[in-house]
């Protein structure tokens, strides 16, 4: 299937950044997800790392995890997750367990991200699940939340 970007993923990706707004406003590091499913959001989350004490509470996984909660499911082949910031080795590897049908992300992360940028573990051939993803949505947005977040610390 070709990666291509829906008219209305612009939207999510909106909401998924008023979550990073969120996230910073109590000291967070600035990602925000949402999950979509059928045309709902199903589950948000931002990245509650401090508050959590919690170096794996990331915004991805968190949302993927009250996904599955409130779809009563282990799977989410019709759900597309949207993230502020491209997955990680963690969150990406989530991503594949869970079997999410369609990431879509806006900044790319040339440090840590498993979507292109360091490497691309949600399409690797060798496992058995590879969403369709597609980066780069409001990547500009996205960008100037988490730069004015650490140019705020500095």
């Amino acid at each position: 299937m070709p990666e291509v970007l829906r008219v209305d993923d612009a939207l999510p990706m909106r909401w998924a950044l008023d979550l990073a707004e969120r996230a910073a406003s109590t000291g967070e590091v600035p990602v925000g997800a949402v999950v979509v499913h059928q045309g709902r959001v199903v589950a948000e989350a931002h990245n509650e790392t401090i508050r959590r004490r919690d170096p794996t509470a990331h915004a991805e996984l968190l949302a993927v995890q009250r996904a599955l909660e409130h779809l009563a499911t282990d799977r989410l082949v019709d759900a597309t997750l949207y993230v502020t910031l491209e997955p990680c080795a963690q969150c990406a590897g989530a991503i594949v367990l869970a079997k999410v049908g369609r990431v879509v992300f806006g900044a790319w992360d040339d440090k840590a991200g498993m979507a292109g940028s360091v490497g691309d573990l949600l399409r690797h051939p060798r496992l058995n699940h590879r969403p369709e993803v597609i980066g780069g949505v409001l990547a500009e947005q996205c960008g100037a939340v988490l730069s004015r977040f650490f140019a705020a610390r500095r």
